[in-house]
């Protein structure tokens, strides 16, 4: 699809000077609609969970309780058809004017705060996540909610200008390295954070250093959203050598990644499952010949 929906010049100053920026509506209602059932169905049927691409973002996802903050990296994975919406079209044309027209696709994800008992999302940098070392380039993350977002049910929230410093420091909720979220503990003022609540289908799009969090969900539906991040053109920077807290990460969802990768992935899957229609084939064919043979 191609895109109608290109930023004014005052937008794209508030986004450089704000490092982050509002928008009303970025994609129809009739295809925030077909979004929230086909998250929905994604959810419920745990899609991406064996893989590690389903997790809790809040707490140590072993999977003893309900998930607090439910999350699903590269949805489209799962729903090849998020790959035509206009959503997808119009979130591109926006990153390439903030970015350049190199800008690229970067990852997605789908988030799920449950009603009454999901979690905050703790004060963070984009960039804290990083784990590329040699790497420099410039990303942005273009956010949907699929239900009006309000401070009811946890809607974004920035401090303004954040992303003209540096990459502050941060750590694993309560130091638990179990947690796959990160939270940030340098020096910034929360109480100076502005909120965004915005309708279905609005945007709030902001810089990898911007600082963001949400609130928890205390109302009486799912808090659903969905994420597209566009990566700038990257270049060398050999100074770059990752940050210390994701590498004292140990979380299920890891593991489960690595373990889905030892077995070969979608194509062992595949495998595995072509093997066992051929040994079922050959059980048959056996017990066959073994009667015309008695």
């Amino acid at each position: 699809m191609s895109s109608s929906l290109p930023l004014s010049p005052e937008q794209t100053a508030r986004f450089r000077s704000d490092g982050f920026l509002a928008l009303e509506a970025i994609a129809p209602a009739e295809e925030v609609e077909q979004l929230r059932r086909i998250f929905d169905r994604l959810f419920e049927k745990g899609a991406g969970w064996k893989k590690g691409a389903q997790f809790d973002l809040a707490g140590t996802d072993d999977g003893k309780g309900p998930a607090r903050l439910p999350q699903i990296l590269n949805p489209v994975e799962f729903a090849p058809e998020l790959r035509e919406t206009q959503f997808r079209a119009n979130a591109l044309a926006i990153a390439r004017q903030l970015l350049g027209p190199e800008t690229e696709p970067w990852f997605e994800h789908a988030i799920l705060k449950p009603p009454h008992f999901g979690a905050a999302t703790p004060w963070h940098q984009d960039e804290a996540h990083r784990d590329d070392p040699g790497t420099d380039y410039e990303q942005i993350s273009i956010w949907m909610p699929l239900q009006e977002a309000t401070e009811v049910n946890g809607c974004m929230r920035y401090i303004a200008g954040s992303h003209l410093g540096p990459v502050l420091e941060h750590h694993s909720p309560n130091n638990d390295p179990r947690v796959t979220a990160l939270e940030c503990i340098g020096p910034f003022q929360p109480e100076h954070a502005t909120h965004c609540p915005l309708p279905p289908g609005g945007a709030a799009i902001h810089h990898c250093r911007t600082l963001h969090g949400a609130g928890p969900n205390q109302s009486d539906q799912p808090r659903r959203a969905y994420i597209l991040a566009f990566r700038g053109p990257t270049r060398p920077n050999p100074e770059f050598r990752g940050y210390p807290w994701n590498t004292e990460k140990r979380t299920a969802a890891n593991e489960r990644r690595v373990s889905w990768k030892n077995r070969g992935g979608a194509i062992g899957r595949a495998a595995r499952s072509a093997g066992e229609v051929v040994r079922r084939t050959l059980r048959r064919v056996g017990g066959r010949v073994g009667r015309w043979l008695r």
